[in-house]
């Protein structure tokens, strides 16, 4: 009561007055005495937690508000291996079809905590469930699948999709995905015991760097690499198989933030392309 009187700027006992009307319009007592302090009742602590969820949505509606009038950009976070290889590649192309919308890109390489602490919104490959405190636009399947460089010393036997050929290469991977490979084996009927794994790179875009340069067989989701195969950089002699992941762009459940819409369908063509 102290502290709620400190920060209404009114009097204790003008506290008191205020819970006691309360009780009386709802019916029910808010609190109860216990020793020389109060507790919450079952039905004080059903109406705190109403309170406090509505309270946080007219926070983060008025935050929007401000940032809106302000002119302030939307802080996306993404990997760096994302950032570099597939957003930044099109920023030009983001800002002609949607002018308006000023972004400011964050690189952050774990999946960030439900609050989303400094983001607006995060664009992830990431498998379900997700955070319940999340509102998650899914953008497209994620599909994977080996690619190699034509530099490659062993490019002529690899590029007719020989699976036999790809059991004696050495193959690159990264520990942010461990699973990618065993993934892709499944999928395609490969005993993982018959794949030999050679370098690891901490990020992806390491890795796809190291197969470009022809050191080896790296493994990669396909929007990320169609650029290198358009370009002729890389190759991908097996294609590639879709995965139990997804594009998804994820923001706080209580942002009504009105770009988020028009950024998520733009994402959604550009990758659905890719």
């Amino acid at each position: 009561m102290t502290l709620a009187a400190a920060e209404l700027h009114v009097t204790h006992g003008a506290v008191s007055r205020h819970i006691r009307a309360l009780e009386a319009d709802l019916g029910t007592a808010l609190f109860t005495r216990e020793g020389r302090g109060l507790a919450l009742t079952q039905a004080g602590r059903r109406l705190r937690d109403g309170a406090s969820s509505a309270f946080a949505q007219l926070r983060s509606c008025c935050e929007d508000l401000r940032r809106e009038k302000d002119g302030a950009p939307l802080v996306l976070g993404c990997s760096g291996s994302v950032l570099a290889r597939w957003v930044i590649p099109r920023l030009e192309r983001l800002g002609r079809d949607l002018p308006s919308l000023k972004l400011h890109l964050s690189a952050v390489e774990a999946t960030p905590p439900p609050a989303m602490p400094g983001l607006d919104a995060t664009l992830l490959i990431a498998e379900p469930p997700y955070p319940p405190t999340w509102q998650v636009h899914m953008l497209a399947t994620e599909r994977i699948g080996p690619v190699l460089s034509p530099r490659h010393p062993h490019c002529v036997a690899l590029r007719n999709g020989n699976l036999a050929a790809l059991g004696k290469e050495v193959l690159l991977h990264t520990s942010s995905r461990p699973q990618a490979w065993p993934t892709w084996a499944r999928a395609q009927r490969v005993a993982i015991g018959r794949l030999h794994f050679g370098q690891c790179f901490e990020h992806l875009y390491y890795l796809l760097e190291a197969a470009a340069a022809g050191l080896g067989v790296a493994i990669a989701p396909q929007q990320l690499v169609a650029d290198d195969l358009a370009a002729g950089r890389l190759i991908a002699p097996w294609g590639f198989r879709a995965t139990h992941a997804s594009w998804v762009l994820c923001a706080p459940r209580s942002s009504a933030d009105p770009r988020l819409a028009a950024l998520a369908a733009w994402l959604q063509r550009e990758l659905r392309s890719s």
